[in-house]
């Protein structure tokens, strides 16, 4: 999907973004996205250390 991307399309890239959300902005729009998905991936480990440990659970049901 990006691999088409050259290093001119990002440079307009970067450029629309600071003249949308100014130089001030953009470190606090970094900051947010950095403890989205900081929050993410710690939603998914939480999600599968739950799904482990039932797995756990239903193979020592079966065993017994």
């Amino acid at each position: 999907m990006f691999g088409n991307i050259g290093g001119w399309e990002i440079l307009i890239i970067i450029l629309l973004i600071l003249i949308f959300f100014g130089a001030k902005k953009i470190p606090e729009l970094a900051q947010g996205l950095g403890k989205g998905i900081k929050e993410f991936r710690k939603a998914a480990k939480d999600i599968q250390e739950d799904i482990s440990l039932e797995d756990k659970q239903l193979e020592d049901k079966e065993k017994k």
